[in-house]
Parts: C-alpha cells; sequence; structure tokens
C-alpha cells in the first residue's frame, strides 16, 4: 500500500518525466520544422583543456553598439538574405509586430553579451582543423524564435563534417 510521502514521490516522478518528454518534442519539432538561420560568427578560443575540443561560439550580432539599452530578454529580428544568412534589423522586447520575411530569435543579455542560445559547439577531439574554418553557425529556429544549434558552415554555406579517421 502507498503511503501519503509515497504518492508525492511518485506524482512528482511522473511531472519529471512528463516535462522532459514535452521538452524533447518541443525541441524535435523545431529540429523539423524551423527555419535554417545563419548567423555570422565573431572570433573566440576553439579549445578548452578542461572540456575537451569545443568552440565558443560569438555571434556579430551578439555586440551591438547599443548593448546597455537592451532589455534583458528580447528578440533579435532577422532578416535573411541569400543562403538564409541573417541580417540584423533591430532588437524588441516582444514577439510582434514583424514585417514580412522577418524572423525571431530569442535573447537574453548577461552582463556582457547577448546569449542566442546557442554558444558553444564541441566536436570530437582531433576535428579542430575542420571547424576552424566556421564562419556561420546553423540554428533552426521556430516561429516564436526558440532556437536549436545544428551545425557550423563554412564560407560557402555548407555544413562542416568531422573527418573520418583513417584505419
Amino acid at each position: 500500500m502507498l503511503t501519503k510521502k509515497g504518492v508525492i514521490i511518485f506524482v512528482n516522478l511522473v511531472l519529471v518525466l512528463a516535462l522532459f518528454n514535452w521538452s524533447v518534442t518541443e525541441k524535435e519539432e523545431i529540429l523539423e520544422n524551423g527555419e535554417l538561420v545563419l548567423l555570422e560568427l565573431a572570433p573566440v578560443d576553439p579549445r578548452s583543456l578542461m572540456q575537451g575540443d569545443y568552440m565558443r561560439l560569438s555571434y556579430a550580432i551578439s555586440r551591438p553598439e547599443l548593448f546597455d539599452s537592451l532589455d534583458q530578454k528580447g528578440y533579435a529580428v532577422l532578416k535573411l538574405g541569400q543562403y538564409n544568412v541573417a541580417e540584423l534589423v533591430r532588437f524588441q522586447k516582444k514577439e510582434q509586430p514583424l514585417s514580412p520575411k522577418e524572423q525571431l530569435l530569442k535573447y537574453s543579455k548577461t552582463d556582457w553579451t547577448i546569449n542566442l542560445g546557442a554558444e558553444s559547439y564541441f566536436f570530437e577531439e582531433g576535428q579542430a582543423k575542420t571547424f576552424e574554418q566556421a564562419k556561420y553557425g546553423g540554428l533552426r529556429v521556430d516561429e516564436k524564435g526558440n532556437s536549436i544549434l545544428i551545425g557550423l558552415y563554412d564560407e560557402k554555406q555548407q555544413l562542416l563534417k568531422p573527418k573520418r579517421a583513417e584505419k
């Protein structure tokens, strides 16, 4: 027989699992139906001794001149150009209004930068040369501005893929 404490633990477990599954489903929806947006990368240090090979991503639009006047959270409004390369139009607090061909991207502001939700890209050890060529971060973005980083792209807007080890 379940005690009151056991019921509470069981209900909490079910809630945690339901929230986790909902989050996974939401991310899969963005991956499947989100718009591909290529954001130009700004130079950063690509290594971490503690975490292995990874690239800390900084986007050109993350360093606006009006940084101090931005809200803590809001939206970067982007206009997609040729090959889905994004150009910053403006920052705004709310989702609306949008003009045709504009895309929302959620941001949050820290003390020194703007986070777009995809600030690091981890890759297999020994693949640094491949990813040093990165010029764009590729994100899938839904209509509400939620995004997922799907890869890094070179100057020709081609997805960079790890080189296979020769045997």
